[in-house]
């Protein structure tokens, strides 16, 4: 006899459970361990309610997803719009183009050389940009290659003060003060034969934003810069190079103007040098 074995039962056999007191739980009940001897089977709607969740838990994670997928397809970049065949053939200022892009200065357009003047015109600003070396994108070019330092060949005089230094040989202008260049050089329009803008010293005495001119019809002359007489440094709408030259102010590009206006004050000096081309001595 097992001592305190209440049935007085020899051996291992099991003890008649008991019965439950009021308010306690039986072991397989909704509170036993899952797996435990005595834990019983979910009812089905308890089991269809965990899949529901874990569903809902599912779609939840998909839509966190989704909006990175979305916005790394919004942020990809773009494929670029292939260009049209560049057609221009052989133009004025064909082996100057080719010798300053660095393909073979033969003279003569090639696919290749226009395609390369085409993006050097669209890098500057030239339009239209269709890869013709003519002038416009040939005065650019010169500008460009002078910005290192324009004044390398010393035609220009320094001074501590502010200068614009008008080179008619180049047709460039670009403002200097001492050593530093202040205001890069662009391409210019210079006075045409029998109209030539006037070398040497100058001083701007005479500013007008919005000056239109009194001899030649009313022509617009914004940001006009008076230097001697009636010359002036000032914008030019429409093509900048047509006509062959000016009526001997100094023309600059019209956005160009405005930033030489915004630079200068009454008093500064200008300085004139050089021979524009296709002009006498």
């Amino acid at each position: 006899m097992t001592a305190g074995d209440p049935s007085g039962a020899i051996g291992t056999a099991a003890a008649p459970p008991r019965p439950a007191r009021p308010g306690s739980v039986s072991p397989s009940g909704p509170g036993a361990a899952p797996g435990s001897p005595g834990a019983a089977r979910p009812p089905a709607a308890d089991r269809g309610f965990r899949r529901a969740a874990a569903a809902l838990l599912a779609l939840a994670a998909c839509a966190a997803l989704a909006p990175t997928a979305a916005a790394s397809a919004r942020t990809a970049p773009a494929a670029a719009a292939p260009q049209e065949p560049c057609t221009a053939g052989t133009g004025p200022y064909q082996r100057e183009l080719e010798a300053h892009l660095g393909r073979p200065a033969d003279g003569v357009q090639s696919a290749a050389d226009c395609a390369a003047v085409r993006a050097f015109q669209q890098a500057n600003g030239v339009r239209p940009a269709n890869g013709y070396p003519g002038l416009a994108t040939y005065r650019t070019m010169t500008a460009v290659a002078a910005r290192t330092d324009p004044n390398a060949a010393g035609d220009c005089p320094v001074r501590a003060y502010r200068v614009t230094c008008v080179d008619m040989e180049r047709q460039l202008l670009w403002v200097q003060r001492g050593d530093r260049v202040v205001f890069a050089p662009v391409p210019i329009r210079t006075g045409r034969d029998e109209q030539e803008t006037r070398p040497g010293w100058h001083e701007v005495y005479w500013r007008s934003i919005d000056h239109t001119s009194s001899l030649y019809d009313d022509a617009p002359m914004p940001y006009a810069q008076f230097f001697d007489g009636g010359q002036a440094l000032h914008g030019r709408p429409g093509d900048l190079y047509a006509h062959g030259g000016s009526a001997g102010c100094v023309n600059l590009s019209v956005p160009d103007a405005g930033r030489l206006w915004d630079l200068l004050a009454e008093g500064d000096a200008v300085y004139v040098w050089g021979t524009k081309p296709g002009t006498e001595d």
